[in-house]
C-alpha cells in the first residue's frame, strides 16, 4: 500500500505519534528505536522556519537521514510561510504524511499543495491553529487524508493543553462525515499526555502527537503505550497495529 492507502487503513486504530522535538538530539537514533518498539504509528516531525512561527528547527537533511532508518512512516508537520515553494524538497526527501497549514495559504492554492502531495505518493494533511474558523476547511476535507488540530499555538513543545480543544475535533469529525469522508485522520498536537488524551479520542481524534509527554518519561515506551490505551479505550478502536 502507498501511504495514502496506509493512512486510511491505519485510520480504525487509535494510535500515538512522537514528536521528536523533544528527543534527546544527541541520542535520538536510540529514542527513536525505543519508541518504535513500544509500537508507536508515525515518527512526527515538526519543521518550523522562524517566520510563520517564531521558533527554528530541523528541516530537509534531517528527513533524508530518518527515512532510511526509520521503520515507521514520516508525518511532516510544516509550520512554514510559502509551503508550495517547498513542498517538492520534503517530498523528495521522504515525507510520507505531509500537513501544511491552513493559514499559510489561499483555498485555491492549498487544493494545488494537497494535489502536489498525492502526486508524490503522500499523503496530504492540513493543520489549524487553536483560533482559525473550522470553515477554512470546507473548500478542501473532502481531499484530505489528515487534519492536525493544534491544541496549543505552534511553535514550542511543552505547553499545556487548550480548553475546548476537543469541541473542535467533534466539529471536523462531523464536518468530514459529511463530505463524505469518514475515514480522514484527525491528529491532535498540544499539550496530549495521559491525563487529557481521552478528551480528544473520545471527541473522534484517532491519533495524537506527543513530544515531552512521552520523551521526558522515565520509561518513554511505557508512557507511549499508556497514552495510547487510554485514547483507544475512549475511542471504541484497538491500540496498536502497524504500518509495516
Amino acid at each position: 500500500m502507498n501511504a495514502i492507502e496506509t493512512l486510511k487503513a491505519d485510520c480504525a486504530h487509535f494510535g500515538v505519534a512522537p514528536s521528536i522535538l523533544s528527543a534527546d538530539f544527541l541520542h535520538m537514533a536510540d529514542d527513536i528505536v525505543k519508541i518504535e518498539d513500544a509500537g508507536a504509528r508515525v515518527i512526527h516531525v515538526d519543521v518550523m522556519d522562524g517566520h510563520f512561527v517564531p521558533n527554528l528547527t530541523m528541516g530537509i537533511p534531517l528527513i533524508k537521514q530518518l527515512k532510511p532508518f526509520a521503520r515507521i512512516p514520516l508525518d511532516v508537520h510544516l509550520m512554514i510561510d510559502n509551503p508550495l515553494v517547498q513542498l517538492p524538497w520534503f517530498l523528495r526527501a521522504g515525507s510520507d504524511i505531509v500537513t501544511i497549514h491552513a493559514e499559510t495559504l489561499n483555498a485555491s492554492d492549498t487544493i494545488s499543495a494537497i494535489e502536489l502531495i498525492h502526486e508524490n505518493g503522500a499523503a496530504a494533511g492540513v493543520s489549524i491553529k487553536p483560533h482559525t474558523p473550522l470553515d477554512v476547511l470546507k473548500p478542501y476535507i473532502a481531499q484530505l487524508d489528515q487534519v492536525l488540530v493544534m491544541s496549543v499555538e505552534p511553535g514550542f513543545s511543552g505547553q499545556g493543553y487548550i480548553e475546548g480543544s476537543e469541541q473542535r475535533v467533534s466539529e471536523i469529525r462531523a464536518m468530514g462525515n459529511e463530505h463524505g469522508v469518514s475515514h480522514l485522520c484527525i491528529e491532535v498536537d498540544g499539550g496530549i499526555n495521559r491525563d487529557t488524551v481521552a478528551r480528544v479520542a473520545r471527541a473522534g481524534a484517532n491519533r495524537v502527537v506527543c513530544g515531552s509527554a512521552v520523551f521526558g518519561a522515565d520509561d518513554m515506551g511505557a508512557e507511549l503505550q499508556e497514552i495510547e490505551r487510554r485514547g483507544a479505550a475512549v475511542y471504541g478502536a484497538p491500540a496498536g497495529g502497524a504500518w509495516y
